[in-house]
């Protein structure tokens, strides 16, 4: 009898596993977002208190004040509220597609704004183990309100899909940028691993390592500055970038031998022809990956500073160190980094380049940036560089826009019917509603983004659709 008992509370507990952990984590959820929501509205209060006294502000105009925010906090609470959906935007373009989902140019129907909304399918996430990726990109779009990060407004979840309403960012993506140039002066070369630093170093203070800095990941605003995105890696690694990923593949692949007989005009065409193909995929590329990443044997933010050695690289060489026919020679060329890391003679850089490059790819311990960010910002290749007024300034390479919703900075990608309802199978639809619960508190929407009317920035206000 004792055994019988013993076998159906072991049965049970199993069973009933899953429904505690998912209590636990409303509850946890449902205070922390209380806790959270009291936090932020104290901060707005303090932020307001402190901005009226440095205006000189009279009693009865802090006052006046003191109501309008009132009534904003109010119209936020009442907004909090309502459920937003697909029904409040209009979909106008496709702008970009990967291996989870796309992102798509929005407009939102009440306010006009234009929006990118990055769309990701609830079932392939959960297939590839990509829950706490994606929950992690949320979270630190939601804490990183910063001028070098993606501003995300709002996230919400339908059935099949997760999205995230982020800002639309029209100058494209850096990837983009670069395939459209052969190669980019040292200068130019300068300002964008000069703000790129700056970017990372603001999610490094928040105590984020992002671990997939890559030139598709750095977009570019409207007046060509950059800002970083894409925090889907920021926690764990996605199995496409583990050593045995590459390792498995399969033994029957290409040799490299012709790669690595081009010379560089070459290897730059190759490169570019086959780049777009490698950002969608699921595997993508382990070209900007620290060798110490794919060991999993311990790494800190210093693998972010790699990198950017890699994209400099590419930046004035036309391709990176690594670039190779096949993800797993790449992946052996980046482990053999102290081989293989070579600047063909052809293509001339300055010697204060290379030593950049050299000083951010190399062993972790005497990689550049070890005793703080100073150490690069005060690096001899970015003499001359103002750091404090670098956003204000003219970009290096100015980005023309003509319209509200100008997508020409970004590639042209045939519709699809990701947000067609889905014919779905009983046993998978019942699937999905079984393990919806790992999607909690997934929705977000931003105080400013709620309680703005009509805050279309400058640039845009001539033409709006």
């Amino acid at each position: 009898m004792a055994m019988t008992g013993q076998s159906s509370f072991t049965t049970m507990s199993n069973h009933t596993k899953e429904r505690v952990t998912m209590a636990k984590v409303t509850l946890e959820n449902f205070y922390s977002n209380l806790i959270a929501q009291h936090e932020e509205r104290e901060m707005r209060q303090q932020k307001l208190e402190k901005v009226m006294d440095q205006e000189g502000l009279a009693d009865e105009d802090k006052r006046m004040r003191r109501s309008q925010h009132a009534r904003k906090e109010s119209e936020f609470l009442r907004l909090k509220r309502t459920r937003l959906g697909l029904d409040d935007f209009e979909s106008l373009k496709v702008i970009g597609r990967g291996a989870f989902g796309e992102v798509r140019l929005v407009q939102k129907k009440d306010t006009g704004h234009v929006y990118a909304m990055k769309i990701l399918r609830k079932a392939d996430m959960l297939e590839k183990e990509q829950v706490g990726h994606i929950r992690a990109e949320r979270d630190i779009l939601v804490e990183a309100d910063s001028q070098w990060v993606v501003k995300m407004f709002y996230s919400f979840q339908d059935k099949m899909n997760l999205y995230l309403i982020m800002e639309f960012l029209p100058g494209g993506d850096m990837m983009t940028l670069l395939m459209k140039k052969d190669t980019l002066s040292e200068e130019a070369s300068q300002f964008y691993i000069g703000e790129t630093v700056l970017a990372i170093d603001s999610i490094h203070q928040l105590g984020f390592i992002h671990r997939d800095i890559k030139p598709d990941n750095l977009l570019l605003d409207s007046r060509g500055h950059v800002k970083l995105s894409d925090f889907g890696l920021c926690t764990g690694l996605k199995k496409a970038h583990r050593t045995e990923f590459y390792r498995n593949l399969s033994h029957n692949l290409p040799t490299d031998f012709n790669f690595q007989n081009m010379n560089s005009k070459r290897k730059a065409e190759t490169w570019k022809r086959n780049r777009r193909q490698l950002a969608f995929s699921t595997v993508g590329t382990p070209d900007y990956i620290a060798p110490e990443v794919f060991m999993q044997n311990g790494y800190n933010k210093l693998c972010d500073w790699w990198s950017l050695g890699v994209i400099m690289y590419e930046m004035l060489i036309g391709y990176p160190p690594f670039c190779s026919e096949t993800p797993q020679e790449t992946y052996r060329k980046v482990m053999n980094w102290r081989e293989t890391l070579v600047f063909p003679p052809e293509v001339p850089i300055s010697e204060k380049a290379k030593d950049l490059i050299l000083r951010f790819c190399c062993e972790p311990d005497h990689r550049i940036g070890t005793s703080g960010v100073e150490e690069i910002k005060t690096n001899a290749f970015f003499e001359g560089v103002d750091y404090d007024h670098i956003r204000e300034r003219p970009a290096a390479i100015p980005i023309e826009i003509k319209s509200i919703d100008d997508t020409s900075n970004f590639d042209e990608f045939p519709e699809s019917d990701i947000l067609q309802p889905t014919v779905v199978t009983n046993h998978s639809e019942a699937d999905l509603k079984n393990k919806d619960w790992v999607f909690i508190n997934y929705t977000y929407k931003r105080f400013e983004g709620l309680t703005a009317r009509g805050a279309i920035p400058s640039y845009m206000k001539s033409s709006k659709r």
